[in-house]
């Protein structure tokens, strides 16, 4: 008969020792407990255990100064960490000194059986050497203890071990170029240059110089002027606003992606791409490719790996930690301290925030520089977030004075200028209605909370038609938003 897996846990925390063994004796494994780090090892050199899950803070020592010394010992053993120091650098460092998984504190015990059934059967190369790369803790680089932040934070950990090539999407202001740092200063490159275009904010005739760069003139000195792509060799790429991309940069840089290579404009003589790419979007690019604007297959060679980023309305729990984060910043520059009371934290969770965490940052340095009661009241929140709201308004009246159809006409006309600069047409008619249809039922969804029974009566359709359309779309549908 074959014998159980063995489950090493340590934690000094009774109850959580408690929980775990009832729940993995259930499903089958033999648990052997400990409060303390010592004990955890002294099983690991003796040989005991078929898996290890540690706390990462105990009475004797930290979990995490243990990976690199059980990998050592016993290279297949593998090692869940669990942590209420739920942030990005304690995910990276589990990550890096190489644990299997890393899982904050509270976490969902059908989570972490599927964890250690995943664990017991992964390919030792599934485990490799850890990376020798120590995450700087001066500054956290991302704030949020979210379980949809725990995700990301596990998601960033595991890429930091590798080159590939990550799309980041989000709504604006929810920190893509933030993500895109961290994955550079803790990953492999973190040696080499981090650099940032703004795909958006380059004319559009100069694209491919400033991407690849370009040979001087005749009669101008020698030599040439290099692109972000030469000058971020050995380093990382971040490309923000990749879909606004124009079609002929768009085929370049495909070439590159799939050559490896590139010349400058021209030049030539090849240069070897020595980059790890990041990309970035707000927009919906699956959409943008469906309208003709954006290459099918330049889309593939960057989504490699997606990263979604939550907008903040996504993340409401993290608001009060925010907020706290940039009052303390305020702080550091000199000015006095501030702190939220419950109403103002009410507040702060009720707002749709538009403009994401930029928004919430740029309410608390307002505040703290019109201010100069120590206490933030709603009532203050209230009188801050009233003035953008009426800015609001007047730009939608703004908006609706112009026609529809002009609106539309003028988007039609994008299309018809990328297709004679060489982007390929079709379908037009079909994808100028699923532009128009997408946001309309989307934006009625949003408005009935994804109640679909009210949107479809809103819109006039059948609810058949509305769900078919939901899925010819892919349009999201998330209940109870507000």
């Amino acid at each position: 008969m074959t014998p159980l897996p063995t489950i090493l846990v340590a934690d000094d925390d009774r109850s959580i020792r408690t929980v775990l063994g009832q729940a993995l004796g259930r499903a089958g494994y033999q648990v052997q407990s400990t409060p303390n780090a010592a004990t955890l090892w002294q099983w690991v050199e003796e040989g005991e255990g078929d898996l290890v899950i540690t706390d990462v803070v105990m009475p004797d020592g930290s979990g995490l100064d243990l990976i690199p010394r059980i990998r050592q010992a016993r290279p297949d053993l593998r090692i869940i960490v669990m942590s209420a120091q739920s942030n990005l650098v304690t995910a990276v460092k589990a990550t890096q000194r190489g644990a299997f998984e890393y899982l904050a504190k509270p976490f969902d015990l059908k989570e972490l059986l599927s964890v250690v059934a995943r664990a017991l059967v992964a390919p030792a190369h599934e485990v490799d050497k850890p990376v020798a790369v120590t995450p700087q803790e001066e500054r956290l680089p991302i704030i949020g203890q979210s379980p949809v932040m725990q995700g990301i934070y596990r998601s960033i950990a595991r890429l930091t071990t590798s080159d590939l090539t990550v799309m980041v999407s989000g709504e604006s202001g929810t920190g893509k170029e933030l993500v895109a740092r961290a994955l550079h200063e803790y990953g492999r490159r973190r040696g080499g240059p981090f650099i940032a275009v703004n795909m958006a904010a380059i004319p559009r005739d100069q694209i491919e110089s400033e991407l690849f760069g370009q040979e001087r003139s005749p009669g101008a000195p020698t030599g040439r002027s290099p692109g972000r792509f030469e000058q971020a060799t050995g380093g990382t790429l971040f490309l923000d606003e990749i879909g606004d991309m124009p079609p002929e940069a768009q085929t370049r840089l495909l070439r590159v992606l799939q050559e490896g290579e590139f010349t400058t404009v021209g030049g030539r003589a090849p240069i070897k791409a020595d980059v790890r790419i990041i990309a970035a979007t707000h927009r919906d690019l699956r959409q943008a490719i469906r309208a003709g604007t954006f290459r099918e297959d330049l889309y593939y060679r960057l989504n490699v790996v997606p990263l979604r980023l939550p907008p903040l309305r996504e993340r409401l729990e993290d608001i009060p930690l925010l907020a706290r984060h940039f009052l303390a910043l305020s702080r550091e520059t000199g000015a006095g301290a501030r702190r939220l009371d419950e109403g103002a934290i009410a507040r702060l969770q009720s707002w749709r925030w538009p403009g994401n965490v930029r928004e919430l940052e740029n309410l608390m340095r307002r505040i703290v520089a019109l201010y100069p009661q120590e206490t933030i009241s709603s009532d203050l929140i209230d009188a801050e977030l009233a003035e953008p709201l009426a800015h609001e308004v007047i730009a939608e009246k703004a908006t609706v004075e112009e026609p529809l159809s002009d609106a539309i006409s003028r988007h039609i006309m994008r299309y018809l200028t990328a297709g004679r600069e060489g982007m390929p047409l079709h379908d037009l008619y079909a994808r100028v209605i699923a532009e128009v249809e997408r946001p309309l039922i989307q934006m009625t969804l949003l408005e009935t909370r994804g109640n679909q029974i009210k949107a479809a009566a809103m819109l006039g359709l059948n609810r058949n038609t509305l769900r078919k359309k939901i899925r010819e779309l892919e349009i999201p549908v998330v209940r109870g938003v507000v």
